[in-house]
């Protein structure tokens, strides 16, 4: 659905929980920077999740997950982070008030953005980049519903690992696992992964 294009204006605005950033968040990351002429991301607070460590400390990962791709339109801002998504691109219309905003999410939100914090606001504010993930498949429905609200959509062509943060937590996946963030974790034994894994 091709409502409101990317432009030479358009920032590509990706929040994560980042807990912790997976392989599946790296590729995202890339193919943003390809399609968007610049891509911002920052780690967050979901109140809808539980968190498994400090935001600090999931900032610093997602930091070192960016620093190693090294890609010029992609930046980390960790300023935009917000609790509440329309907290978030208020703040970044002060920082590029003549730039026009795609909030990234998964398919798998479509169904709950309509119960988000101010969602009939956050959607004046800008359009949804829609990322389809293995598991949730999108449907006329569910983009009716942000439509319903006042939004626009834009299904991105990308395809992204079956990666997730949820599984990683619950058992050290070594290969859903950026190798730059692997020595930090395991380091610092988070997320239940000793130093002597390979």
């Amino acid at each position: 659905m091709n409502i409101n294009p990317v432009s030479s204006r358009s920032i590509a605005l990706l929040g994560t929980s980042a807990d912790p950033p997976t392989n599946g968040h790296k590729a995202l990351l890339i193919g943003l920077s390809k399609l968007f002429p610049k891509v911002v991301t920052w780690a967050s607070d979901n109140p809808a999740k539980k968190h498994s460590i400090s935001l600090i400390q999931r900032y610093e990962l997602l930091n070192i997950l960016v620093e190693t791709i090294a890609i010029p339109n992609l930046e980390l801002k960790q300023e935009l982070s917000s609790k509440w998504a329309v907290n978030t691109l208020d703040e970044a219309a002060k920082y590029w008030p003549d730039n026009d905003f795609f909030l990234i999410i998964g398919s798998d939100l479509i169904q709950d953005l309509p119960t988000w914090h101010e969602a009939k606001n956050l959607v004046k504010k800008a359009s949804l980049g829609i990322v389809p993930r293995e598991g949730w498949p999108l449907n006329k429905a569910d983009l009716q519903l942000i439509h319903d609200l006042g939004g626009q959509t834009e299904v991105l062509p990308l395809k992204i690992p079956a990666t997730a943060s949820s599984a990683v937590r619950c058992q050290p996946i070594l290969s859903q696992i950026p190798e730059a963030i692997l020595p930090i974790l395991q380091q610092k034994n988070l997320y239940g992964i000793p130093r002597n894994i390979q």
